[in-house]
């Protein structure tokens, strides 16, 4: 087996009376271990699928979020596909990058001062690291796609990590008509097995040198790496749901350490973890002037009235608004944004405003469309004769409202102009320009064709109400990725309370100065990401046990044991431990330890979390 079992095969090893799966590491002539060597059961693959340079981004990113190197690798190399490995690789064809305007008035990244010289530090093989705040309205796809050509025009390899499948597509799009369909490839669920581990072996054997794809591609094993981009790094689905639970930041961050490339992320907002790179001088802005973001889109906000009582729909959709989407619907096609999928979610009565409830099983009850009669959310019992606890009076209010509902209402004031939803499993990823009205929740929102006229944002109150450290950065930045979907010299109206920061943000286009004043907030607070939490979840008898056996670094904080989170279990406890930031790698050893410990004595399970999203 010398000549198959190279560094990075997979290999069969007995372990523990079983056989299990390996990979080859590295070889050298004489080992340390004074003990007897067990040989290799056999190879699996002579294919060298594990590179140096991700086992040891996989062994950093293990420590970092206390974890083992095994759980970290599944991440990083997905499952063999036989027949898909036999099949030799087509080479790349030669490489000719798009001629670049550099300097150019004609040059989509002039308008940002300090992205020429990113752009030429890329070309030239230099390793810049940036944040970069896009515009209202600019092509992001075709913008990290330009980026892209002028690396491997250098030479080197390009990684782009994106939130979700659609945003893959478009950078597949931008880069397929930039520098030609067989340059790059995409690395994401929805393609199965076979086709996937193609895209993975094309990267591997170097036939291709970009890649884009979701969380997961942040371990893609690019050779000769030269940049790694993640757009939108405030979205939650670029934190990984299994342990041990890293970011695809984070771990590009880590990517960038040990392979010595360039970074960039970028958004349309900007997260607080993004601006501490900023304030600590690990990278530069890249942002434009206040001239060009006032030339890109005009921003206001309705005020809500006696909104700002949850229980009143009176002016949920004020007159401000119908005379935006009236503007807009003269122009092209309208966006009309809202936070809650469904038709109405909750209802009330409509004389004391008490939530109604369901009889059978006090859940609360909603509708699910315009002829049928309230039903209860959790146990589907229909309650047509409903009569207020409280009061007695029979009469139901609408106090959240879905998008379903919206669109009716919409469809009824502005007929007939067309109507259409995308929300939950009927997601639209794009609409043409025609004169129409799109209801979506944030994260649902279609591109149009050339852009929209108009953005509306309703019940911007649901958003900041959410019981979350993040609520408004979160907010915020759903509202600025609707937003910068209008065309040049579209119009934008959030409704609510003109006052709240994260809305006075929005109109001024100053993400960055909100994630500044958060920054500085939970700096007093001592709360990330001025500070690094773990989170330790389990029952109260293996909690216990797990802080009794934490050696805990010295100037480390315990908060707890708590209640457990909202879908927690009910027996289960949490507890909060937060260190200052330079004790940061000290608190991963010590909960790497307590887990090695734990499964030794064969304790309990406790879930560890480092850096969650949520405390």
């Amino acid at each position: 087996m010398a000549e198959q079992a190279v560094p990075g095969a997979r290999v069969k090893v007995r372990f523990a009376g079983q056989d299990v799966d390996g990979f080859v590491v590295e070889r050298t002539a004489a080992s340390d271990h004074g003990g007897r060597l067990a040989p290799l059961r056999r190879v699996v693959s002579a294919e060298p699928v594990l590179t140096p340079a991700v086992a040891e981004l996989c062994r950093r990113v293990a420590g970092r979020y206390a974890g083992v190197s095994s759980d970290v690798r599944r991440l990083a190399v997905p499952p063999r596909h036989a027949t898909t490995e036999q099949k030799p690789s087509p080479p790349e064809p030669p490489f000719r990058a798009p001629p670049v305007a550099d300097g150019d008035t004609d040059d989509p990244w002039a308008v940002y001062p300090a992205a020429p010289a990113f752009r030429r530090h890329l070309t030239g093989g230099g390793s810049p690291r940036a944040v970069w705040s896009a515009a209202p309205g600019e092509d992001w796809p075709r913008r990290l796609a330009e980026l892209a050509a002028a690396t491997r025009a250098g030479g080197r390899g390009v990684l782009i990590c994106v939130p979700d499948h659609r945003d893959v597509a478009r950078v597949d799009a931008a880069l397929t008509e930039l520098v030609g369909p067989d340059h790059h490839v995409t690395l994401r669920a929805e393609t199965g097995p076979a086709p996937r581990y193609r895209d993975f072996l094309l990267l591997r054997r170097g036939a291709r040198k970009i890649v884009v794809g979701t969380r997961s591609a942040a371990f893609a094993p690019v050779t000769d790496l030269g940049l790694v981009v993640v757009w939108d790094d405030g979205d939650d689905l670029h934190a990984e749901p299994r342990a041990p639970y890293p970011h695809a930041r984070e771990v590009l961050l880590e990517r960038a350490e040990v392979e010595g490339c360039a970074v960039l992320v970028g958004s349309f907002s900007r997260s607080v973890e993004a601006e501490h790179l900023l304030q600590t001088g690990w990278a530069k802005e890249i942002a434009a002037p206040r001239p060009v973001v006032r030339d890109r889109a005009l921003i206001a906000v309705a005020g809500a009235g006696d909104h700002r009582d949850p229980f009143s729909g009176a002016s949920r959709v004020p007159r401000e608004a119908h005379d935006a989407v009236r503007w807009g619907l003269e122009r092209g096609p309208v966006l009309v944004q809202t936070p809650r999928a469904g038709y109405v979610l909750r209802l009330a009565c409509d004389r004391c405003r008490t939530p109604a409830r369901c009889t059978a099983c006090t859940g609360p009850l909603q509708l699910t469309g315009p002829t049928t009669p309230p039903r209860c959310r959790w146990c589907a019992t229909e309650a047509p004769g409903w009569t207020c606890a409280e009061c007695g009076g029979h009469g139901l209010r609408a106090p959240v409202i879905g998008d379903a509902r919206t669109a009716d209402e919409l469809g009824r004031a502005f007929a007939p102009a067309p109507v259409v939803t995308s929300s939950g499993d009927r997601v639209r990823a794009e609409v043409d320009g025609d004169h129409r009205i799109v209801v979506a929740t944030p994260g649902a929102e279609p591109v149009a064709a050339g852009g929209y006229a108009v953005v509306v944002l309703l019940d911007t109150w649901l958003l900041l109400a959410r019981d979350s450290m993040r609520a408004a950065e979160e907010a915020l930045r759903r509202w600025s990725n609707a937003v910068a979907l209008l065309r040049p010299g579209g119009r934008a109206l959030a409704v609510g309370e003109p006052a709240v920061p994260a809305l006075q943000a929005l109109v001024r286009w100053d993400q960055a100065g909100f994630a500044r004043r958060e920054a500085d907030d939970r700096r007093e607070a001592r709360l990330p990401p001025a500070t690094r939490v773990a989170t330790l979840r389990g029952e109260p008898g293996a909690l216990d046990d797990a802080l009794t056996l934490l050696d805990l670094p010295e100037h480390a904080d315990v908060l707890g044991p708590l209640a457990p989170l909202p879908g927690a279990g009910e027996d289960e406890e949490r507890a909060v431990v937060r260190v200052p930031r330079a004790e940061g790698a000290s608190l991963s050893r010590a909960l790497g330890e307590l887990q090695r410990l734990r499964a030794a004595r064969k304790l309990d399970a406790v879930r560890v979390q480092v850096d969650p999203p949520e405390i």
